[in-house]
């Protein structure tokens, strides 16, 4: 018999993640006539309900499900581009919309609470983004904000919307970005950014200064930290990688908080990445789905193979 020969691949870091992964989670529930587009990002709140972010024309672009998949809800009529979204510690909804340039507020029923940024103008001051990527929060109500496709840099509030700094700017150098396109906080209030074009992840303190950075896990779209800091990434080799194969050839890692070092992974085609409170992850891919992993050994619905869904 003829030997395969997978030299070509290498080891998968910290070994296989053990789950089983639903492809088509919420899908089968839409309303008739809906479907996604690309899915951007996933969150869920303290309930477990699902908000999927989704540029499609066909479905608004926020998606609630209750934690079966079903549908309950979808709203956001008028959001521009669809990019991050995560759910504050008292349940609001934070999007980033990169077509108006704004980061926005709403409650969980769609109604808008807080504007951030100046609607239809790009900017680099206090008032204006361009093409804000992801947010994320730190204590005491602070928001992060990564200004990440038109500027290099992050941007912190306080818990009123108010301008605290800001730091960063274009180059390779410690402190410096090239797409700022996640972020995340830790338990300690160090803020960890997805530096996608210098395939890094950047580490700094709650104001901004420079700590460390992680240089082996590629160019990295999504980032999440849960509140017992337990960190999840999805990355890829490189950012080529990421531009001309459209986010298929992705890598999901679970990854040690001390060291970076990858406890294990898996493949998908992500573009974020949610750890849910009752230990489910979820992936928003931009293949037009929700992929949602379930710990081996719960009693859910047994799930599809994750090769099934992917286009030829």
């Amino acid at each position: 018999m003829e030997l395969v020969d997978l030299t070509a691949w290498a080891p998968r870091e910290g070994g296989s993640l053990s789950y089983r992964v639903e492809t088509r989670f919420g899908l089968d529930s839409l309303p008739e006539g809906a479907s996604f587009g690309q899915v951007s990002a996933v969150g869920t709140d303290p309930e477990g309900n699902v908000f999927a972010f989704q540029r499609g024309p066909r479905t608004d672009p926020i998606v609630v499900f209750d934690p079966q998949g079903r549908f309950v809800r979808s709203w956001g009529a008028g959001i521009g581009i669809a990019h991050g979204l995560r759910l504050d510690p008292d349940g609001a909804v934070w999007i980033t919309d990169v077509g108006s340039h704004c980061v926005l507020k709403f409650n969980r029923a769609g109604r808008l609470l807080r504007t951030l940024g100046t609607p239809g103008r790009a900017g680099a001051d206090e008032a204006t983004f361009d093409r804000p990527t992801d947010v994320t929060f730190g204590a005491n109500g602070v928001v992060y904000v990564s200004d990440g496709y038109g500027n290099s840099r992050i941007v912190r509030f306080d818990r009123n919307g108010r301008f605290i700094s800001a730091w960063g700017r274009p180059g390779s150098e410690p402190g410096e970005f090239a797409t700022p396109h996640a972020l995340a906080t830790d338990r300690k209030g160090r803020v960890y950014v997805s530096d996608r074009a210098n395939e890094r992840i950047q580490i700094f303190d709650q104001d901004g200064t420079y700590l460390s950075s992680w240089t082996h896990l590629g160019a990295t779209q999504g980032i999440d930290i849960t509140a017992g800091d337990e960190v999840w990434v999805m990355t890829f080799r490189s950012l080529d990688e990421i531009l001309r194969y459209d986010s298929m050839p992705g890598r999901l890692m679970r990854l040690d908080l001390a060291s970076g070092r990858v406890l294990g992974s898996l493949d998908a085609p992500g573009h974020s990445v949610h750890r849910s409170a009752a230990g489910d992850v979820f992936v928003g891919s931009l293949t037009g789905n929700v992929i949602r992993l379930v710990a081996a050994g719960t009693s859910e619905t047994p799930a599809m193979a994750l090769d099934e869904d992917r286009p030829g």
